[in-house]
């Protein structure tokens, strides 16, 4: 295992950036099922693999199209 294995969580200000969507856009996404969160404490983070899903969900949107 090496360092691109670990689990990495994102805030969502960081998911803001990778996507390159504002903060409404990304909660907005996170209340639609789109973007998968996990909470620790009352922090609100974004796993690596969940963006990795978001961004292969709108590969395969745009395929269909």
């Amino acid at each position: 295992m090496n360092a691109n294995d670990d689990v990495r969580l994102y805030r969502v200000q960081d998911a803001m950036t990778l996507l390159g969507q504002s903060r409404s856009s990304i909660y907005e996404l996170i209340r639609s099922g789109r973007l998968r969160t996990v909470k620790e404490g009352r922090t609100r983070l974004v796993p690596s693999t969940a963006i990795r899903e978001y961004i292969a969900l709108l590969e395969r949107e745009a395929e269909a199209r």
